[in-house]
């Protein structure tokens, strides 16, 4: 099928944060245009408004008309697999280390981004690999040193529709950015549609990506990320050894209709890629559920009800199961890095008509691995998180105990 791009204009990458009046801490709504239009933050091109005065204006958003070759397949050396397992370099320079929830997240304090050695950024990537996401507060990183830090984990990815910075030479940034001059408008999209795994449509797509805050709301914009890891965990074997043996198809089709819709030129023509649902993180060896309702549209060679009720299933855990996730309040300077392999993110888009901006730099990570290719490759056998939680803690599996119980005649459930 020809690809038709579409990459929803991540509402986490959509934020907008205030555009304080006389850098005033207080709103005025005077300062609105009087038409102010709609638009759908996942899908569209964000608006600006006009501030000669707006700190950040050289990274506000710009759309060149540029052509951009396709991407070609590379390989890529995953940084995670030379760390400490115990992290020894990394944790022992670090004030304070908060895990935020059993499944995802964990927030260190006392490490300034700027001064990590090759050893520390080995071990943040395991720590990263291992709990989806890591977040830093008061980082004065700068963009160029952001994209120094993206570079040790890959090449990093040029976006074919969405903004980069105003300022040359910033080509491989993604610019996030959203302020009063366009307003969300909730018929035209939901927020579930809001979740996905950026540019999950590319052949590698990224891994270790990083998200810097620098103009944020005063209140809203948070980002919410979930963990694959758990979400495959929390499925029945059955069902888990189904998925195994699927693949889905993500599309960069709409993304690039939506910017064409707008006017504005697509850099690269958009693809589609079939990549396995439950894909094995190449370093921690656990598998994670990879599908996301932004990009992925259909499972490969089952009837299309099926698909659409497996594919619903998925993204509805994703979105509104909290055992799976972490909510992470930005303020400026916080930065959040994640591995888009194992993790899926939405922000909220609940802060207009505040300004919210910010700069991700994204490293490619390696084509997916599903269960039989990495078991194949690696001659070991894939993880269940939960499971390797269970035996650290010298517990048996509860839900094998039921099994065996019903087998030996036990309790079955409920009987009329």
């Amino acid at each position: 099928m020809a690809p038709v791009a579409t990459e929803p204009q991540h509402s986490e990458e959509n934020g907008a944060t205030e555009n304080l009046k006389a850098k005033a801490d207080v709103f005025d709504p005077s300062d609105l245009q009087e038409k102010v239009s709609s638009f759908n933050p996942f899908y569209s091109p964000q608006g600006d408004v006009v501030d000669d005065d707006y700190e950040y204006d050289r990274y506000r958003p710009y759309f060149p008309k540029v052509d951009w070759p396709p991407l070609e397949p590379f390989e890529v050396e995953d940084r995670a697999q030379f760390a400490d397992p115990e992290k020894r370099a990394l944790l022992s320079a670090a004030k304070k280390v908060t895990h935020l929830t059993p499944a995802i997240g964990t927030e260190i304090e006392g490490i300034d981004l700027r001064q990590l050695s090759d050893a520390q950024k080995d071990e943040l990537a395991l720590l990263i690999a291992e709990r989806g996401v890591v977040f830093f507060r008061d980082q004065p990183i700068d963009i160029h040193q952001q994209l120094d830090l993206a570079r040790h984990y890959g090449p990093l990815h040029k976006h074919a529709t969405t903004p980069i910075p105003k300022e040359p030479g910033l080509e491989e940034v993604h610019v996030v950015y959203n302020d009063s001059s366009r307003r969300p408008d909730p018929s035209a999209f939901s927020k579930l549609e809001l979740w996905h795994s950026d540019v999950s449509y590319e052949v590698q797509p990224p891994s270790t990506t990083s998200l810097k805050g620098i103009t944020i709301p005063p209140y809203g914009g948070d980002t919410l990320w979930s963990s694959g890891y758990a979400l495959y965990s929390s499925l029945s074997p059955g069902f888990q050894q189904y998925l195994e043996g699927l693949s889905a198809v993500h599309s960069a089709a709409a993304q690039a209709a939506g910017s064409r819709a707008a006017g504005l030129h697509v850099r690269r023509h958009e693809v589609e890629t079939v990549h396995p649902i439950v894909r094995v993180h190449p370093v921690t060896g656990v598998k994670a559920i990879y599908v996301n309702p932004g990009f992925t549209r259909r499972i490969v060679g089952i009837p299309k009800a099926e698909s659409d009720a497996i594919l619903q299933f998925l993204f509805s855990q994703i979105s509104e199961n909290p055992d799976f996730q972490v909510r992470f309040r930005w303020e400026r300077d916080s930065i959040g890095i994640w591995d888009n392999r194992i993790v899926t993110h939405s922000a909220t888009f609940d802060f207009w008509p505040h300004r919210r901006h910010a700069l991700r730099a994204t490293p490619h990570g390696e084509r997916p691995l599903s269960v039989a290719q990495y078991e194949q490759k690696t001659g070991k056998k894939a993880k269940d998180w939960q499971k390797e939680i269970w035996k650290s803690l010298g517990v048996p599996d509860p839900l094998e105990k039921a099994r065996n119980a019903g087998a030996n005649g036990g309790p079955r459930g409920y009987n009329d």
